[in-house]
């Protein structure tokens, strides 16, 4: 092998080694909390978030909650996917919203630490009950037991969603293709409930 050639096959080798190293994903201190009361409690007691962080973060999930909340045709398919007396109509949940489309309730909320500001993330989620009583995000990559509780998440756990406002609700058709809103998710069950 010429001197060259061995040189080659390092840069190669280093390169690889690097390319693997970069396939972990990095993770995030994280907490669920039910309302925005029960994280500014827990701050005021020294939890893992500041007030302010609690508050950021929750403005962030709700303006995705307006922005890219699962939307249905009828009250009836947004029950079927998260559960009776857990959904609520556009209009009541958005300025402008229509009142013949349907919502899930908020149940709760994610938040991940050291992500704001990173392009792409939002260092808060909503979270929404799922029809066998467990809770998910709004993009459906984690499923978790309850939505209170502390964690380490990867960060792709806060990739923001897909928006669905103005686009067509989904139908009873379109949910069951999808095989319904919370069996895309992950089955993580970091949080108990």
């Amino acid at each position: 092998m010429t001197k060259r050639s061995r040189h080659v096959a390092i840069t190669i080798l280093g390169a690889a080694a690097f390319t693997l190293a970069g396939c972990g994903e990095e993770e995030v201190d994280a907490a669920a909390y039910p309302d925005l009361k029960t994280c500014t409690d827990a701050a005021e007691r020294g939890g893992m978030f500041s007030v302010q962080e609690c508050e950021t973060a929750f403005s962030e999930a709700e303006t995705l909650h307006v922005e890219s909340a699962p939307r249905y045709d009828s009250l009836a398919v947004c029950e079927e996917q998260h559960g009776e007396g857990s959904c609520g109509t556009e209009a009541a949940a958005t300025d402008g919203g229509s009142g013949s489309i349907f919502m899930p309730l908020l149940t709760g909320y994610l938040i991940g630490s050291m992500l704001s500001g990173r392009s792409g993330l939002s260092a808060g989620q909503p979270l929404y009950k799922t029809a066998d009583g467990k809770f998910t995000n709004a993009a459906r990559t984690s499923t978790f037991s309850g939505n209170s509780g502390a964690t380490k998440m990867s960060t792709s756990q806060f990739v923001r969603p897909t928006p669905t406002i103005g686009k067509a609700p989904m139908t009873k058709a379109t949910a069951s293709s999808r095989g319904g809103f919370g069996n895309a998710g992950s089955g993580r069950s970091g949080f108990g409930g």
